[in-house]
């Protein structure tokens, strides 16, 4: 699912042939800039107040997960495993020119942001990961109920406070019954196309592989995430060298969202550091 907020100018875009062409990878771009790459959560692409933010500094670019497209939802079908998806946005990135530029990835997108990050060391120059999924501890367990419990229980799953502004920003009423649906069914269709690589277990080889990141790296995440719980970010900064941690109080699992000005200038201070 792809949102766009009512402040935000339509989008540019480029889609990239990948993959062995089997797959066509819509960018979504804006802004002006250096270049930084966006890697979307589970939920899709929404252009949140955080990604307008760094489009006034930087040239945002926004890949969009094969399958979440509506007008090429069986794309995910090309993909079988975690190594193809890295290959395909990998090929994809580099034909676009981006290299040795800094990422922003959340949730799901910060799994991808981590893998790319691991597998192509010198593909991004810094890497900002928000509350990443990708790693499994049987002491800290985390489900997929994101995916599997009814729609209305998902804001409270994803934020502390789900009544703020920013949450609610990103839930709006539907119109009607139609319009309902058609989210629901959007919503589940691109919810499956992730979980394809997280379920049973999110952690397909993530936790052997972080040691390769080479590139600076924060971490970022929301005390009370109920989703993936915070113990993780230990377990990333652990795991990651040249990163740190950064906690953010009385937030859930969406900090762009939830504490929009603490976690755009975290973000934006760590890319600016030499």
């Amino acid at each position: 699912m792809t949102t766009t907020s009512p402040n935000q100018a339509p989008a540019g875009e480029k889609v990239v042939a990948t993959w062995n062409n089997r797959i066509r990878l819509r960018f979504e771009i804006r802004g002006s800039g250096p270049a930084l790459v966006y890697l979307h959560p589970a939920g899709g692409l929404f252009w949140d107040e955080f990604l307008a933010r760094l489009a006034q500094h930087y040239t945002v670019y926004a890949p969009v997960f094969p399958g979440i497209s509506p007008d090429d939802t069986f794309a995910i079908h090309q993909l079988d495993d975690i190594f193809d998806v890295v290959l395909a946005y990998e090929q994809a990135l580099r034909s676009l020119g981006l290299d040795n530029v800094p990422v922003v990835g959340q949730s799901f997108g910060g799994m991808l942001a981590a893998e790319l990050s691991a597998c192509f060391p010198k593909l991004f120059s810094k890497v900002a990961l928000l509350d990443p999924a990708g790693l499994w501890n049987e002491e800290h367990p985390w489900s997929l109920d994101f995916i599997s419990g009814p729609p209305e229980q998902l804001p409270a799953l994803l934020f502390k406070d789900p009544t703020s502004e920013g949450p609610r920003s990103m839930f709006p009423p539907p119109s009607g019954p139609e319009e309902a649906l058609d989210q629901a069914v959007t919503g589940i269709w691109g919810f499956g196309c992730m979980a394809k690589f997280l379920w049973p277990i999110p952690d397909r080889g993530l936790s052997k592989r972080l040691h390769r990141v080479t590139a600076p790296t924060l971490i970022m995440w929301g005390e009370d995430d109920r989703l993936i719980p915070v113990a993780y970010a230990e377990e990333f900064g652990r795991l990651i060298p040249h990163s740190r941690v950064e906690l953010v109080p009385d937030c859930g699992h969406i900090p762009q969202v939830e504490h929009t000005d603490h976690t755009y200038a975290t973000v934006t201070q760590f890319l600016a550091a030499h």
